[in-house]
């Protein structure tokens, strides 16, 4: 959103209502937030065009939304709100849709094997499954109503706002209270990527990503979850002790491809991962 409001691009920021993240971004000027919770996506359009929405102008949507939750019924909630963001965005005017999905979509990948989008879809999570769903029917919406439509497949990123319960940012609060830290063997390989980047690939992917295609938005210089972690012990606590135990069940690796975006947008990410660890 700060690259876009720096390029003075006026922003309308759908948010759920009562999220304590909503106050970082409700006085920025040339940011209008509108408050709607997914199950009211009824009224958004009405909502949107009466916050001074330009139906003259071009415009985009990025769709970020994913209702959280682990379970089968918690994840059948994204699809249909996916569609419907589909059609709102239409009704609006944008001429294209940019959707957000996760490398949760390929499943169990070998650590031999890198993971390119023509790679075949064998998610094992719920989350996977629904974003796979939620990816095959806005493309097929957006094709029915003659919008644009790209879909990025996020991997891991790291960054300012991470929340507790994943592993680096606890790795590092539990290092800086002098804990010594019990982990996974961290012997698959990982990819992270700072959220600013992230937003960068996005930004890339509207301005200049192929109507109809899929990307990996990804760093892209992968290596072992070891030596991330060991890498941040190193630069922010030399004296922390990390405990490597089994390997995780299932052994996701990640090794993915994005020469596809490079290609295409000529994007590539900037932040090293003390860059990113120092924004905790």
């Amino acid at each position: 959103m700060g690259r876009l409001l720096e390029e003075k691009i006026k922003v309308f920021a759908v948010v759920r209502p009562g999220s304590p993240h909503n106050a970082r971004i409700e006085d920025i000027p040339g940011c209008c937030l509108i408050a709607c919770d997914a199950s009211d996506y009824a009224v958004l359009s009405e909502k949107v065009k009466q916050s001074g929405w330009d139906e003259n102008a071009r415009s985009v949507c990025f769709h970020l939304l994913n209702t959280g939750g682990k379970s089968v019924r918690e994840q059948m909630k994204n699809i249909p709100y996916a569609v419907e963001m589909v059609e709102i965005a239409h009704d609006l005017g944008c001429c294209r849709f940019i959707a957000t999905g996760s490398q949760a979509e390929y499943g169990v990948v070998p650590p031999e094997q890198m993971t390119v989008e023509t790679l075949p879809l064998r998610p094992v999570t719920a989350y996977g499954i629904s974003k796979v769903a939620a990816c095959d029917l806005t493309r097929l919406r957006a094709k029915e109503l003659g919008m644009e439509w790209i879909w990025g497949r996020i991997f891991s990123l790291i960054g300012r706002y991470e929340p507790s319960g994943r592993m680096l940012p606890d790795l590092y609060h539990g290092l800086k209270c002098g804990d010594a830290v019990k982990l996974t063997s961290c012997m698959q390989n990982w990819d992270y990527l700072d959220v600013r980047d992230a937003a960068e690939a996005l930004l890339a992917l509207a301005r200049k990503g192929r109507d109809g295609e899929i990307y990996n938005i990804a760093h892209g210089a992968y290596r072992s979850l070891k030596e991330y972690t060991e890498e941040l012990r190193r630069e922010f606590f030399p004296n922390g002790i990390i405990h490597y135990g089994k390997d995780p069940d299932p052994y996701i690796s990640l090794q993915p491809s994005v020469d596809k975006i490079w290609l295409d947008t000529g994007w590539k990410p900037m932040f090293r991962l003390q860059d990113s660890v120092r924004c905790y």
